[in-house]
């Protein structure tokens, strides 16, 4: 009775925080953290048998994806630090990735869903098995672009912009590129050898409460929203996930309320300077159009006594004059 009730409640609050989102990120990264204290909690003498049931997480994390509209997603699935791990556990790790990586790249939603799979990191250095998995679910999903999958294989952060700061300094040794060229660009066509979206949102399990050098570029960069929560990896649910969407969309809003804001102080502040006649000439050299731009298009996140005329209102007022 008690886990009746408990799964009911679960299920209306899930149902609620569906009904609070209104749009959703673009582009999810995870951490998926937990899975051996997990698999301790629960008994397990092998420490893997967590990543095992995480994988059923993943899997039901795609479909979520789906649901929502996020179109990318990127999984820290094995890290640099992880090869410090015991060889025995490392070793059934890399058998579960094989395991898996086939087992998405063959699995009939990928290819409904047009999910494009990628591997992120220094994929060389996994066992040859590993890297086959990897060479394989990316050639069964190349042609998809619907939907992207990143798996984040032997990564460091730090490591990735490492690499891409020596091709870009062997570039310009070698007379390729002149360092006046240099820009964002240049550093994103040299991370990963393939674009990603920048992130909007990080996902945290487990507890802790760091982004652990993953993806600095696209997510610091982008100032991504961070959602920590307790659960381990295999205990993410549905609501834990939505919860998380929630903290990026308020997230959202708020910065979208607090430019609207600036633009519409800054505006003031210029209309001030207008006097008499002068005004509508003043107003037209110093009224920035990308302040204007700024107001109208989140002119619905100001406070209603602070917005301005709606543009075809703007209109018909000064049509009146």
């Amino acid at each position: 009775m008690l886990s009746w009730a408990r799964e009911r409640v679960r299920s209306v609050y899930e149902r609620h925080l569906e009904r609070e989102i209104s749009e959703s990120p673009t582009h999810v990264a995870v951490i998926q953290d937990g899975n051996r204290r997990y698999a301790r909690e629960q008994g397990h003498d092998d420490p893997t048998d967590g990543h095992v049931e995480g994988a059923e997480t993943t899997q039901q994390l795609l479909k979520w994806c789906y649901d929502v509209g996020v179109e990318e997603l990127t999984l820290y699935a094995f890290s640099t630090e992880n090869f410090d791990r015991p060889a025995a556990e490392r070793e059934r790790l890399f058998d579960l990735l094989k395991e898996k990586l086939v087992e998405f790249a063959d699995a009939e939603e990928i290819h409904e869903n047009e999910v494009n799979i990628r591997g992120l990191g220094d994929v060389q250095r996994l066992p040859e098995r590993a890297r086959e998995a990897v060479e394989y679910a990316e050639e069964r999903t190349e042609g998809y672009d619907r939907f992207r999958l990143n798996i984040a294989l032997a990564y460091g952060g730090r490591f990735e912009l490492l690499s891409a700061a020596r091709t870009i300094a062997g570039d310009v040794d070698d007379g390729c590129l002149d360092p006046e060229d240099i820009d964002v660009g240049t550093v994103e066509d040299c991370l990963y050898g393939r674009p990603i979206r920048d992130v909007d949102l990080i996902i945290r399990t487990g507890g802790d409460e760091r982004t652990s050098n993953f993806l600095p570029w696209h997510a610091n960069g982008n100032e991504a929203a961070a959602f920590f929560c307790a659960p381990y990896w295999p205990e993410f649910s549905k609501t834990d996930f939505l919860r998380g969407i929630r903290t990026w969309e308020n997230r959202e809003n708020s910065w979208r309320r607090t430019r609207a804001e600036r633009a519409l102080a800054l505006m003031k502040a210029l209309g001030d300077e207008a006097e008499g006649e002068a005004s509508d000439r003043l107003g037209e050299r110093v009224d920035l159009p990308e302040a204007r731009a700024v107001v109208r298009r989140f002119r619905e996140h100001l406070p209603r006594s602070e917005r301005p005329p709606a543009p075809e209102d703007e209109g018909e007022r000064r049509a009146a004059d």
